[in-house]
């Protein structure tokens, strides 16, 4: 595990002067970041010493709550943990009323015990250090959509999608508009510049297939970690931005039944040392090598679905002609499928898994999904034949539609507490699973209620 250097820190400091506070973040087992606001004469002792943080931020519900199953709570006393700072992850938060900067941490491997084990973004490295031990260089891109919605709920008490510049409220898909794109341009613009202070790669925008609706390209990165963490950056991003324009950023899954859910959709290839594209073929199948990383995230999807789709909301996104998927499939230049290879010239071959809801944590969803392609190519799975025409239409295999049997399915797997490891595995279902009784008990039909603030 890498960590920064206290050269970082005194630079920083010496280039903002102006900043007085510094967010210092961790990130949990469902994706939320959880820490605290220090003080600016406290960022070097971090980068000296760690920062300790209580075992049980790594135990926590979507809403912030202990569970104990997890090993993490009074079992260890809630003990203090130390904590690192990542390299390149300290920046400004641009969108905050005062100058404010922004750190984020990641367990200590030992200092960090008995919480290191939780922390997601070491069940990620591992992965990908098996996978280059192999020879394999993960290159990844994360893409998420979102609503933009009014802070103010409607007459019944629901979200609705914000209004627009022109003061109307949009109720249309209009579905690559550009007009919408300028009726959120003061918004837009602001993301931009926070993207370009925090050094995050974000390019396209597109008003998406449901009103209130943008996603945002972030461009692919060699190191698929660092494309991960800006991945996870952006998404508290969009979130500040949002509200500094007094509007809600939403990663729901479906936050509305009748309009398109959000998804988050994975950019994944290999290449070799040098960089070279692995998938790399004239042919827009790929290579052989492309096929077995799909063979194998086919065969391991219903083993990590529950990451993928890790709330009772995410399943409500799988519905036939929506653009989610539904089923075991692939293809080339497809959206009815689950595992799409885009088109384009050789070089850029690659696979877009188009699984996962915005609510699912990117390190999780992303250490499941190399785990998978390294399970196919050892195993030299064959997907079978690529999907032509309409996916729904030709589905066999189809995903389950409801959260229990994706836990069941994950409880079951060995390959999942082998790909995650085996203590992370523990925590994460004892999680989930406190959740999910959480939500049968308490919540029932209600789900947008429990999840919207902290999807």
């Amino acid at each position: 595990m890498q960590f920064a250097d206290i050269q970082e820190a005194r630079d920083f400091l010496a280039a903002h002067p102006e900043v007085r506070s510094i967010e210092l973040m961790l990130i949990d087992a469902n994706g939320i970041p959880r820490g605290k606001l220090l003080h600016r004469e406290e960022l070097l002792a971090i980068y000296q010493n760690g920062r300790p943080l209580p075992s049980s931020i790594l135990a926590l519900t979507v809403q912030g709550e202990d569970v104990e199953a997890t090993g993490l709570v009074w079992e260890v006393a809630d003990a203090d943990c130390w904590t690192y700072p990542l390299p390149g992850s300290l920046t400004l938060q641009p969108w905050r009323s005062t100058p404010t900067g922004q750190l984020q941490v990641s367990m200590h491997p030992t200092q960090g015990l008995p919480a290191a084990p939780a922390d997601p973004r070491h069940a990620l490295v591992r992965v990908i250090d098996r996978l280059k031990a192999d020879g394999f260089h993960p290159v990844m891109a994360v893409e998420l959509e979102f609503y933009l919605l009014d802070k103010q709920r409607d007459a019944n008490g629901r979200p609705q999608p914000a209004v627009q510049m022109n003061g109307v409220r949009p109720e249309a898909p209009q579905v690559y508009g550009v007009y919408e794109l300028e009726q959120v341009q003061p918004f837009l613009d602001d993301l931009y510049a926070a993207c370009e202070a925090q050094g995050l790669p974000v390019r396209t925008a597109i008003s998406e297939y449901a009103p209130g609706q943008l996603e945002l390209t972030l461009e692919h990165r060699f190191d698929a970690l660092q494309a991960v963490d800006e991945g996870i950056r952006y998404k508290r991003l969009v979130k500040g931005v949002a509200n500094k324009h007094g509007l809600q950023a939403c990663f729901m899954a479906k936050p509305f039944g009748d309009l398109a859910g959000s998804g988050m959709h994975m950019h994944v290839s290999l290449a070799d040392e040098q960089g070279n594209n692995l998938y790399a073929s004239e042919d827009p199948q790929g290579t052989p090598l492309l096929r077995h990383s799909i063979g194998g995230m086919m065969v391991t999807l219903l083993d990590s679905l529950a990451i993928f789709c890790p709330n009772a909301n995410s399943f409500r996104r799988f519905q036939a002609n929506s653009y989610a998927p539904l089923a075991k499939s692939w293809g080339v230049n497809n959206r009815t499928v689950s595992f799409r290879v885009p088109g384009g010239p050789a070089v850029s071959r690659h696979i877009e898994h188009r699984i996962c809801g915005a609510d699912a944590n990117p390190y999780l969803a992303a250490a499941a999904i190399l785990a998978g392609i390294h399970h196919g190519i050892r195993e030299q799975i064959d997907p079978g034949a690529a999907i032509v025409g309409n996916g729904y239409e030709q589905a066999t295999e189809f995903l389950p539609t409801d959260w229990l049997t994706a836990l069941r399915a994950l409880e079951g797997s060995t390959w999942a507490r082998e790909a995650l490891g085996e203590e992370f595995f523990k925590v994460f279902l004892a999680i989930k699973k406190t959740e999910y009784r959480q939500f049968m008990a308490e919540v029932g039909e209600q789900d947008w209620r429990w999840y919207l603030n902290h999807a």
